[in-house]
């Protein structure tokens, strides 16, 4: 008879046996959850489980991690680096000059979540390619917002984000407070673009001396959509409120608009301050514009082989009545839909009608019903008007657009999607 304190054949073990395994089993488990954490912020970032970035020191530790720049990684919380600087923090892939055998680019997958990366500072008067992320190419970066960046160099290939993006997608990226100084092809967020960048937007300031631009300094086989900055820009050499210079003729830079000021010396412009090459279209503009020579309300200078299509600038606002693109338009005019002829306003562009110029759909707050303007009482009181229906549909366009969850009713889960939003403005 198999004794009772034992279990029978080859897996047989003794009650003192079977107690010592137990007791070592949390261990075990720990051990095992331990590996599974491993470095960063743990798994899973998406793409065969790789990274959660939690803290400043996960983001410092991916920047002196060469081997990871091909994996995936997802930001889980905000991260302030006001304790970081050039001293004690390492920028996101590796950038000295085209053909430099030492170049290491990002070509992973970084989603920042819709969270925010603050107080990023770094200062290398002789770096090129600076930048949160110093060099993507193939890569992708979205989702994510930077607040309050300082960089200051007198390099090459400078932004807020990326200093030089050689191919991928940049999408739905933001910088609020930028605060950026170059030398050449220096943008807001991006120095240099040779990739898709979609869906993005600066504020703030950005100055340079070549090829300078609020958003992005210059696009080459790059394709720039549905962004917009509002960042002022001052420079000496192509000089613009959007992009300092477009290229080459594969150059695009699609339903976009500029709002900051430009003062710059030679080829400034509202929106971009050269189109060597490529084409610019369904584009406005309507800062301020300063300078010596070529100078322009919407481009400062425009090759034979770039375009400028359906475009239009501010004259008044601007200061000026000529460009080497777009049409000029009084501040009324900007502000009626009538302008824009052949813009899309059902997908890509909403417009105040007498009270403002378009803005990208995007921007628009899910709860701002009234008009492009940010959550009000304006809109709670058309929020109310359509209060407990339980008919919304497409007929009704979904109870005037206040079917916000899409349930088919306006209710309390609606209500807390205004409220969320409330007195929130535009991006």
């Amino acid at each position: 008879m198999t004794p009772a304190t034992s279990f029978s054949g080859s897996r047989s073990m003794s009650v003192v046996g079977w107690l010592h395994h137990l007791a070592l089993a949390p261990i075990v488990a720990g051990l095992i959850v331990s590996v599974a954490v491993g470095k960063y912020g743990g798994g899973s970032g998406a793409a065969d489980d790789p990274y959660l970035i939690r803290t400043a020191g996960d983001l410092d530790l991916l920047g002196s991690s060469q081997d990871d720049w091909n994996k995936s990684f997802r930001l889980m919380a905000d991260i302030d680096l006001k304790d970081c600087n050039e001293t004690n923090f390492h920028l996101i892939g590796y950038w000295v000059s085209w053909g430099d055998a030492t170049n290491r680019p990002f070509n992973g997958i970084f989603d920042g979540n819709g969270r925010t990366i603050s107080n990023f500072r770094y200062r290398d008067m002789k770096g090129n390619g600076i930048g949160l992320f110093r060099y993507v190419n193939v890569g992708e970066i979205k989702n994510l917002r930077l607040k309050n960046v300082k960089i200051v160099t007198d390099g090459v290939d400078i932004g807020s984000l990326v200093g030089y993006f050689g191919g991928g997608a940049v999408v739905d990226c933001h910088v609020a407070g930028a605060d950026v100084t170059g030398n050449t092809q220096v943008g807001g967020l991006i120095g240099s673009a040779d990739g898709i960048v979609s869906q993005c937007s600066c504020r703030g300031r950005v100055a340079g001396i070549l090829r300078v631009g609020g958003l992005i300094g210059d696009v080459g086989q790059g394709t720039i959509k549905r962004s917009y900055s509002k960042a002022s820009v001052s420079g000496n050499d192509s000089v613009g409120g959007l992009v300092g210079i477009t290229l080459n003729q594969v150059s695009v830079v699609d339903s976009c608009y500029a709002n900051g000021s430009v003062n710059g010396g030679v080829y400034a412009g509202g929106l971009a301050g050269q189109v060597v090459a490529g084409r610019v279209y369904r584009c406005y503009s309507t800062g301020a514009v300063s300078g010596s020579q070529s100078i322009g309300g919407l481009v400062g200078n425009k090759k034979v082989l770039g375009d400028v299509i359906v475009s239009f600038w501010d004259a008044q606002t601007s200061g000026w009545t000529t460009s080497a693109g777009g049409m000029p338009r009084t501040t009324a005019e900007m502000w009626a839909a009538s302008t824009f002829s052949g813009w899309d306003f059902d997908l890509t562009w909403s417009i105040c009608e007498g009270g403002n110029y378009p803005v990208l759909w995007w921007q628009v707050p899910t709860a701002d019903l009234r008009c492009p303007d940010g959550v009000n009482g304006a809109d709670f009181v058309r929020f109310a008007m359509q209060w407990e229906r339980n008919d919304c549909g497409a007929v009704n366009w979904d109870c005037d657009w206040t079917d916000f969850d899409g349930s088919g009713a306006v209710g309390f889960p609606d209500l807390a999607i205004l409220a969320e939003e409330w007195l929130t403005g535009m991006y």
